[in-house]
């Protein structure tokens, strides 16, 4: 289970990380984006992923981002969570493995698609829609990145007790 929350965390720092790059692509292309002087700056182009084990290895980069912005919210955490900063760039080093949480984000990664494939996929419910019958990081998770435990209370009306039986009587 540590082992797919690193690698959910992985993937969530990722998407996090190039967020900024494509926002900004993207309000360009849109006309919404920097003024004139700024857009004559040169950005660098985002490089294509390397070293992905558990996502597919033709993935998109904005199909790779909008998966790491989930991870993120998912867990409330950002992407140094996950990656390692290259000490002479200062930018996230997405392809290292210095870090475990990253090795924990794929496991994490590995369990919610086996579930999902193998288990959830044969729940018979015909009200349910795809959503209801898939597992995410933040089923779990829910903003916090290790998942707090789960202590239900219950409501007056919601729980009944089985009735007690009464004991039982000795023949006279």
């Amino acid at each position: 289970m540590l082992r797919n929350l690193a690698a959910g965390l992985v993937v969530a720092a990722l998407l996090l990380a190039m967020l900024p790059l494509i926002s900004t692509a993207s309000a360009q292309a849109a006309g919404t984006g920097p003024s004139a002087p700024e857009q004559t700056r040169q950005r660098r182009p985002i490089p294509k992923p390397t070293n992905l084990q558990v996502l597919p290895k033709d993935i998109a980069v904005p199909e790779l981002m909008a998966m790491m912005r989930g991870f993120t919210k998912a867990l409330g955490v950002e992407c140094q969570f996950c990656h390692t900063q290259d000490p002479q760039t200062h930018r996230p080093d997405f392809a290292s493995d210095a870090k475990p949480e990253k090795a924990t984000a794929r496991l994490m990664i590995t369990m919610t698609n086996e579930i999902n494939a193998k288990f959830l996929s044969q729940v018979k419910d015909p009200d349910a829609t795809p959503a209801d019958k898939t597992v995410t990081c933040g089923t779990c998770h829910r903003g916090n990145s290790m998942p707090k435990p789960f202590a239900p209370v219950a409501t007056p009306g919601e729980h009944h007790e089985p009735p007690v039986a009464p004991p039982a009587q000795k023949p006279q």
